[in-house]
């Protein structure tokens, strides 16, 4: 079960995707090589870039040599590249979200196999086996949908507060919540065929990032929010000065948690900060003293960026 201490750090955040994983893990190791490489055979070019690098990481461990490595430790390093002269930040503006690339490589990989694997299998044994690369070719595109990042066009208007995810509206009650107290919560269920990026539901700074491994009951369950791994992304709203929470929970099949901000930063309304991979549950939670209109109900669809969740009405 997650270690759920209010008042502690949680587990040691050490790049944007805390819990790990077999892909993730790749994409270390592929950097890895990559660097190497880089520095073996284009000396020049690891020049350049160190010129073109700003900001400051004291003592850094990062081994920052494009913005192609910093993808992965934005959260915790303080270099950056200015968006002018960085060579790959159209990436940034892909209609995919760059965090799937390589679970992305390896599932096609893995699929073409299958689907050479069923054609040689058709042509020598029976020719239903045709069936099984209709399969694989299937499974490849719900794997490129999933990692979908569609532009959103954010609402305007004083106090507006949008959903930080796509999905299904499951609950909207007060809870007391850990580190927080009382709160209205508004927990966002998403199946594996919603756009899984996670945004911000306002302007703010961000005051606390927390990450607690966990257990990976159905998202839907009302153990999850206890016991699941989860990501806490405390804030602070720009409208009002209040207090509020964005948490990615992981569900039974999502078991990676993507949040690329960190203490100090400040998000835009409706900025991308992270995602939760292969279905999940987003929960928004906002202190008591906020008075609010709501805008949806249990049941609801509503997709991350653009929905608005409720209006603030004192916005403090």
């Amino acid at each position: 079960m997650a270690n759920f201490d209010p008042l502690g750090d949680g587990s040691p955040i050490r790049f944007i995707q805390p819990g790990g994983g077999f892909c993730f893990g790749l994409e270390l190791f592929w950097g890895r090589v990559r660097r190497s490489l880089l520095r073996t055979f284009f000396p020049g070019y690891v020049k350049r870039m160190e010129s073109l690098r700003r900001g400051e990481c004291p003592g850094c461990t990062h081994h920052i040599i494009d913005s192609r490595d910093l993808k992965n430790y934005a959260n915790v390093c303080g270099y950056y590249f200015d968006s002018k002269t960085d060579p790959y930040d159209h990436r940034n503006h892909l209609a995919f979200a760059r965090w799937g690339a390589m679970e992305l490589l390896v599932f096609s990989f893995l699929l073409l196999l299958l689907s050479a694997g069923c054609g040689v299998l058709a042509s020598m044994v029976h020719p239903a086996f045709w069936v099984g690369t209709v399969v694989a070719g299937g499974f490849w595109v719900f794997v490129l949908s999933f990692f979908r990042n569609p532009k959103r066009k954010i609402p305007e208007g004083p106090g507006v507060v949008v959903s930080p995810a796509d999905g299904t509206i499951t609950n909207i009650e007060e809870v007391e919540e850990p580190g927080f107290g009382k709160a209205l919560r508004i927990s966002i269920f998403l199946s594996v065929f919603n756009v899984h990026v996670n945004r911000s539901p306002m302007a703010g700074s961000v005051l606390r990032v927390r990450y607690f491994p966990g257990e990976f009951l159905d998202a839907r369950s009302g153990d999850c929010s206890r016991r699941n791994e989860q990501l806490w992304l405390d804030m602070k709203s720009k409208e009002g000065g209040f207090a509020f929470r964005v948490k990615q929970i992981a569900g039974a099949i999502a078991r990676r948690i993507v949040c690329r901000t960190a203490e100090g930063r400040n998000l835009a309304m409706g900025e991308l900060y992270g995602m939760i991979k292969f279905g999940s549950r987003t929960d928004l939670l906002l202190p008591p003293e906020v008075v609010y209109e709501v805008a949806v109900q249990v049941g609801q669809k509503v997709r991350g960026g653009s929905t608005i969740l409720l209006t603030l009405q004192n916005r403090l």
